[in-house]
């Protein structure tokens, strides 16, 4: 048995639904499928809440054009029928419940957490109703009964033991093709909606494989699978085949939004790979992320970043040798919830800094100012200063730990190409290494790493072989046509 998830993107035209529906119709084996909202709804379902809550009444119109876009949908895949009757009375039956929700908001001003959860909801369950009715012999499950939650610190997260015991119970006499909402959620307790996150589909479809031991969780989205880079700024840039799951969370951390993170612990648990397909490209090979990569020899699997990072840096002399500051600055920055993504302390101990998105720096700034007032009165440390307009690169690979020389090599490429590097900082595992640069330098970072690391010896002598241009005539020409055919045999773009 399979779990395959298909994103936005993959249900969100009529050409992007129907290769969905070859797709799943063609599996050998049962599979279960789930599906997110259609491209782009769930935002646009966000911001109608915005709307209504503030007593705008374009909240109306906003709403006419999701309720239209779901009924062309239904018009441009389902042929005329029963089936397409009674599926259009239960599209319309849901949309007329949102749009009373709605109109609640609009009329008491109020947006609650309970009342936005369910509002979300609504894309999912919308999508997942006509896409089981468009593949042949699919059976619609209603995620809402067996995905649980509960509140722990504070925040709604999964109820591990009882979804898996619900999840078993609810696919212990499945159909070859079962249809799940993805993202939708309830409370074990209260049993009002909830949901699993921005990106939560991938984790309905790892949860769900996890509980059943399925043989494979297949991703399916509008990429090929992980990239060494983004190639929106490494035209170099090609396809990882395979990745452990370790360097799969890195670059998912730092970044790279191919898979929603916390999708990976629960099949990494069971060791159930992970494959990555495109969905208008399902011949292409794609990534598989699995436990253990035989025959792998490459130190550098991938490059990511994140732009928009603000670095702050926390310094005084009162911080030599005093337990517990560390412990103030990350408790104090979690209560208020800002995420640091990026640590770096001197070994003096009299500065931290620490790198976190530059939305988030003015309050991460404030926040910390409040914590270490009695300090900052005494001059026993300063105040808290923040550079923004950064960007953080990470590269990624297991193999580093065993590689001599790989941080000389990123930060000598660096160096010679007039980089500086502002902070830096590397876990004791050694499969990832991060740094801070200024973010006007980020693409010509990416790119003389990028060139440093994956470009092959094919790809080299192509572009020497273009440098040279005409001037060895047609004995250039020729090589330069041979090292082209070689790369694309081995699937590297020039």
């Amino acid at each position: 048995m399979k779990v395959l998830k298909f994103g936005g993107t993959s249900v969100g035209s009529v050409e992007s639904i129907l290769n969905v529906k070859k797709i799943v119709e063609a599996q050998e084996e049962p599979v279960i499928v789930v599906v997110s909202a259609l491209g782009g709804v769930t935002d646009k379902l966000i911001k109608i809440s915005q709307l209504a809550v503030s007593g705008d009444p374009s909240y109306q119109t906003e709403y006419e054009e999701v309720a239209e876009r779901h009924r062309a949908m239904i018009d441009a895949i389902i042929p005329a029928g029963k089936e397409k009757e009674t599926l259009l009375t239960v599209i319309n039956a849901l949309l007329e419940e949102l749009k009373s929700i709605y109109h609640g908001v609009y009329l008491i001003r109020d947006l609650s957490q309970k009342t936005s959860s369910t509002i979300v909801s609504y894309g999912e369950r919308l999508s997942s109703h006509i896409v089981a009715v468009l593949v042949n012999g699919a059976r619609w499950y209603d995620s809402r009964t067996f995905i649980k939650t509960e509140i722990k610190s504070g925040r709604q997260l999964l109820a591990t033991e009882l979804t898996t015991s619900l999840v078993k119970a609810a696919f212990s006499d499945r159909p070859q093709i079962a249809l799940v909402p993805g993202f939708i959620s309830t409370d074990a307790e209260s049993g009002e909606i909830t949901n699993l996150g921005r990106g939560g589909s991938d984790y309905t479809a790892s949860i769900i494989a996890a509980a059943l031991d399925a043989s494979v969780l297949e991703i399916w989205t509008d990429v090929d699978g992980f990239m060494t880079a983004d190639p929106k700024v490494i035209s170099t840039a090609y396809t990882i085949s395979e990745l452990s799951y370790v360097e799969a969370m890195e670059l998912c951390n730092f970044g790279a939004k191919v898979v929603y993170p916390p999708t990976i612990y629960p099949v990494c648990i069971k060791n159930i790979p992970i494959l990555i397909k495109n969905t208008f490209n399902p011949d292409g090979k794609g990534t598989v992320i699995k436990q253990n990569i035989e025959g792998d020899k490459k130190p550098i699997k991938g490059i990511s970043s994140i732009n928009g990072t603000s670095l702050i840096t926390v310094s005084g002399l009162s911080m030599v040798g005093v337990i517990g500051v560390n412990r103030r600055i990350f408790s104090a920055l979690a209560d208020h919830g800002i995420s640091v993504f990026l640590v770096s302390q001197a070994s003096s101990e009299n500065s931290t800094s620490i790198g976190v998105r530059d939305a988030d720096a003015a309050e991460a700034c404030a926040v910390l100012n409040a914590e270490f007032a009695k300090e900052i009165e005494t001059g026993a440390m300063f105040e808290m200063q923040a550079e923004s307009g950064l960007a953080t690169v990470a590269i990624v690979g297991e193999n580093m730990k065993h590689t001599p020389g790989i941080a000389g090599k990123l930060f000598g490429t660096l160096g010679r190409s007039g980089i500086n590097v502002i902070a830096c900082a590397q876990g004791a595992s050694e499969t990832n290494i991060s740094f801070v640069v200024d973010g006007n330098y980020l693409r010509k970072t990416l790119n003389v790493i990028h060139d440093s690391f994956f470009l092959s010896e094919y790809q080299v002598l192509y572009l020497f072989l273009c440098g040279v241009g005409t001037v060895g005539g047609s004995l250039i020409d020729q090589l330069a046509q041979q090292s082209e055919k070689l790369m694309k045999d081995r699937g590297l773009k020039l």
